[in-house]
Order: C-alpha cells, then structure tokens, then sequence
C-alpha cells in the first residue's frame, strides 16, 4: 500500500470538495436542470485537468514568477465569477415559472455548452489552483523515483476526484429539485448562490487590487 499516494488522495479530495466558485457555479447549474448541472461539474473536470497538465508542464511556475500576469488572470477570473452572481441576482427580477412549466421545458432544445462553458472557465481563470498544485504534487513525489510518471498520476487522482465529487453535488440538488424548484425555495437558494458568487467575484477582484 502506497501510504503517500492514500495522503494525496485525501488532500486532494479536502482541496476539490472544499466549498467555493466551483461547488456554487454547479449548484446554480443544478437548479435549472440535472443534465446542466452534471454538464457544468464536467466543464469543472476540464478546468481541474488543464490546471494539472500545466503543473506537469511546469508553466504554472511562470505565473508564479510573473506576479502582473498572476493579477491579470485574478482580475479576469474574478471578473467572471462576479459577472455570474450578478446574473444570477438580475434574474430574480424576472417572475419564476412553477417547478411543472421548468420541468416541461428541458426538451431537445437543451444544449450543454453553456453550463460546460461556464464550469471550464470558472476553474480555468483560477491561476491560484495551477500553482497550488505545482507545490503540491512534488510533496507527493517518492525521492529517486521519475517525477513524470508519479506526477501525472497524481494529476489524474484529482480529475477523477472532481468527476466523482461534482457531478454527485449536481445529481444530489436534482434529487432535492422538486423542493428546491418551487418558485419561492428557487429564488431563495438563487439568492443564496448570486450572492455567493457575487461575493467570491468581488473578493477575487480585490485581492490582486490590494497586491497591486
């Protein structure tokens, strides 16, 4: 048994589950539909995997050597996360249709590129995440043992971990949908979540405003 591939899994696992754009984005996503939340928790998957491929290509350590390029790409995944909340907080403005009329609508006309769209780019425009991985797997890399092969499967446990800890998150808030899709609980987990976005959006757009 490989004591530090058990240590990664569960650091990882902390690391996806944790609560933040990513798990409100889904949820969000989950309201609307089963399919656009699951579709989204992909889109997040995609995003997990670029991080970790450019961990593995080392490029995430030209971020961290470039701190106006590491504030740009803040700026704009901050920018988008907020842009989301707001979206989210402007169409409480409109009347909510009933659970009945949301679930008579998810016909053909569904498309997953639009919540896949804003799963990949939530998680891709977070440059904390390549560099947060870049000093984590070498943690994790036994001495005297080729760093590549132990690298990408420790990249691998983390994809595989947002796979199964996403598309879980979006199939449990259909699960509880019938509730949750009522016009009054729906704007008020809406609510929840453009606020929650807003605010993540907002605190990742000052932050590199501070460093500046």
């Amino acid at each position: 048994m490989d004591a530090q591939l058990i240590a990664f899994t569960g650091v990882a696992a902390g690391m996806v589950a944790m609560p933040g754009a990513d798990f409100t984005v889904v949820v969000r996503n989950a309201l609307v539909s089963r399919r656009a939340g699951v579709a989204c928790a992909l889109g997040i998957a995609g995003g997990l995997l670029l991080h970790t491929a450019l961990a593995v290509a080392g490029v995430a350590a030209v971020l961290a050597a470039v701190p106006a390029l590491f504030r740009a790409l803040q700026l704009l995944g901050g920018g988008y996360v907020l842009y989301l909340g707001v979206r989210t907080l402007w169409s409480l403005r409109r009347p909510r249709p009933a659970a009945a009329e949301v679930a008579g609508n998810t016909g053909t006309t569904w498309s997953a590129a639009r919540p896949l769209r804003q799963g990949f780019v939530t998680n891709a425009l977070n440059p904390k995440a390549p560099i947060t991985f870049l000093s984590l797997l070498p943690q994790f890399v036994p001495a005297g043992s080729p760093a590549l092969p132990r690298t990408l499967l420790l990249a691998l446990i983390v994809v595989v971990l947002a796979l199964l800890w996403f598309p879980a998150v979006a199939l449990l808030v259909d699960r509880l949908g019938r509730w949750l899709r009522e016009p009054r609980a729906a704007r008020a987990v809406e609510g929840v979540t453009g606020a929650a976005l807003t605010l993540l959006g907002a605190l990742l757009l000052l932050e590199p405003l501070r460093a500046a």
